[in-house]
């Protein structure tokens, strides 16, 4: 496959960004840790975006401690995805994560409407734990990202040896947690990111009673036993949404089965099914038949978020539901 990628400077950003429509540039990257932490820079890059090239879709990476209001303002003009690095500060050997510092700024970007993922990394820094990396982990997905990444793998796809890539055994971090954390990250690469799993992910693990990590972990021996985990060089981002959608639907089935909550599946199984129809229209622009056990309506209300009330007091209702593109979203009907 061609590839039509152009690097440009940082330094030379602001006067290419003109041209950016004229050479048909549709996408753009900037993730540049001295910019991520430049407002001055962000917002100038924001203003030129939406003078000369609205339409252009851009990924920024910011640091969480650069976002103010202004700035999330000015971005919520843009067709654009926000980065955070998602990390802690070293002091006196322990490693400090500020969950207020997040939290506030997901809500600044949750009610601008903004599109937003983080940057994850686990052994990188000084000071830190498996466990702090699972904490991290947890409290991330509290907070309802798009996405997360994990930048090590991109290191290690590219060939890069860097201590980032390859972090080396600590005294509070052992290889083996080293190990488990590579694993964890890439189910939750696989399983939540690949997967498209935002809307009902948090239902699912509360109905489960299980914490994230917990349940990554699980699905990182699932994809093991299945070949499809990093030790056979699986690529989600290379498969198809729907090759996803079977490995969740498969591995959440056996989850429920082993937590005696058999009858919540069929609620799951169609938020899976649905969500997942939306967003290929969305993203792929392919429309979807599904078969429902209960009626789409109540599917999508507030009540679903929590699953097992839902399937306590919702009537079930046989449903063949066609998902399609609507004049401004994804839309869908009952045949």
């Amino acid at each position: 496959m061609e590839d039509n990628t152009i690097h440009i400077g940082t330094d030379s950003l602001l006067r290419e960004i003109p041209s950016f429509a004229g050479r048909g540039i549709t996408e753009f990257s900037l993730h540049d840790r001295k910019a991520a932490s430049d407002r001055t820079f962000l917002l100038a890059v924001a203003a030129a975006v939406l003078r000369h090239c609205p339409e252009l879709f851009i990924s920024l990476e910011i640091d969480a401690k650069t976002l103010d209001q202004q700035l999330v303002r000015a971005l919520g003009g843009l067709c654009c995805s926000v980065e955070i690095p998602l990390a802690g500060t070293e002091k006196g050997g322990a490693l400090l994560f500020d969950k207020k510092l997040y939290s506030g700024r997901a809500a600044l970007l949750n009610r601008e409407g903004l599109v937003f993922g983080f940057l994850m990394g686990w052994g990188c820094q000084p000071g830190d734990t498996f466990r702090a990396f699972r904490d991290r982990l947890d409290f991330a997905l509290t907070l309802y990202p798009n996405h997360i990444n994990f930048p090590q793998f991109a290191d290690e796809a590219d060939g890069r040896s860097s201590a980032s890539a390859s972090p080396k055994p600590t005294g509070t971090y052992s290889s083996k947690d080293l190990d488990f954390s590579r694993g964890i990250s890439f189910a939750c690469r696989t399983f939540y990111t690949c997967g498209r799993a935002v809307p009902w992910f948090n239902s699912v693990t509360k109905a489960l009673k299980v914490y994230p990590s917990a349940f990554f972990s699980d699905f990182d021996e699932w994809q093991q036993c299945n070949n499809c985990s990093f030790i056979t060089d699986y690529v989600p981002e290379d498969a198809p949404h729907t090759e996803i959608e079977k490995m969740q639907l498969s591995f959440l089935s056996q989850k429920f089965e082993e937590k005696h909550k058999e009858h919540l599946f069929a609620a799951v199984k169609d938020l899976v099914q649905l969500n997942g129809a939306f967003s290929r229209v969305a993203q792929e622009g392919e429309e979807s038949i599904i078969q429902t056990s209960y009626n789409p309506d109540d599917l999508l209300s507030p009540y679903s978020q929590d699953i097992a009330r839902f399937a306590d007091s919702t009537a079930m209702e046989m449903c063949r539901v066609k998902v399609f593109a609507g004049a401004d979203s994804p839309d869908y009907k009952i045949l």
